[in-house]
């Protein structure tokens, strides 16, 4: 009897290509990204009281904190908006950066025992966790609108001037998710090697909140130099095209937001690469 001719449909390898990604096994993996980000969503509200309501409790004292502290102690100008809804509107978009960023930089670390089993994509962790905070922005989201509504409609009617910019929230979520990826995935390379990058992240991260306008606008900055620094953030245009396009207060630059896109491809490149390089024998030193 002929032996019939075998036709393997999937073929495991390594990647050819630093750079390779296969975005249609990406795609065929999509139902396991479902999971993932389902999984991670239930596992935050596991053994919870309040659930979700910590997505609205959380920013809420955290406002409360910034009024009493930066607000009422220090005097840090907020561009004559209420400090309410300034404070927040900063909040939502840092706190979705925040959350994206240090789980996936954790994503070898915590998932070696299921890349060490089977076989998937590597890059559907990351994300997942990136598609899964989009649960607790929306919610963040949506306690910043309530508290925009009740300002602009019962306390200073028709005094906050939103305009058209406000429609490129969804470029501006893209980007927060690119670089959140980007610089994820970077760490998560470092972490498998070297543990203590992670303490080195957790710092970096708290200062990197301070050098983003999320608790002053980038209008107190009168010094050249240091508004040059601060420019070079990549964060600094995308919240400041936040506050400016719901607000109507803020420093809105097409060139910064450019910059910031140009920055968010570069980091996913150069992340990609690394990603690359590390998964191929990362269960030799995780």
């Amino acid at each position: 009897m002929k032996e019939e001719n075998q036709e393997w449909t999937t073929v495991i390898q390594p990647k050819e290509k630093l750079l390779q990604v296969n975005l249609r096994e990406i795609w065929d993996y999509r139902d396991l990204c479902s999971l993932f980000v389902k999984r991670n969503i239930t596992t935050q509200f596991k053994q919870t009281i309040l659930g979700p309501l910590w997505y609205i409790i959380q920013p809420t004292m955290t406002v409360i904190m910034y009024m009493v502290v930066f607000g009422g102690i220090a005097k840090i100008s907020t561009d004559g908006l209420p400090q309410p809804l300034f404070y927040l509107s900063g909040i939502c978009l840092w706190q979705y950066f925040n959350d994206c960023l240090t789980k996936t930089s954790s994503t070898f670390t915590a998932n070696a025992g299921i890349f060490g089993k089977v076989y998937f994509p590597r890059l559907i962790v990351p994300i997942s966790n990136v598609i899964s905070n989009l649960l607790r922005f929306a919610i963040q989201l949506g306690l910043f609108l309530a508290v925009y509504a009740v300002y602009q409609i019962w306390i200073i009617p028709g005094q906050i001037h939103t305009n058209w910019y406000v429609l490129l929230l969804p470029l501006l979520v893209v980007m927060l998710a690119g670089l959140a990826l980007g610089f994820g995935i970077l760490f998560s390379s470092m972490t498998t090697k070297y543990r203590d990058m992670t303490l080195l992240l957790d710092y970096f991260v708290r200062l990197w909140m301070y050098a983003t306008p999320v608790i002053y606008p980038l209008s107190t900055i009168t010094n050249e130099k240091l508004r040059l620094v601060m420019s070079l953030n990549p964060l600094t245009g995308i919240v400041e095209a936040f506050k400016y396009g719901m607000l109507g207060e803020g420093q809105f630059s097409w060139t910064m937001l450019a910059y910031s896109f140009a920055f968010m491809i570069a980091l996913l490149t150069v992340g990609i690469v690394i990603f690359n390089r590390v998964q191929k024998n990362f269960m030799d030193t995780v």
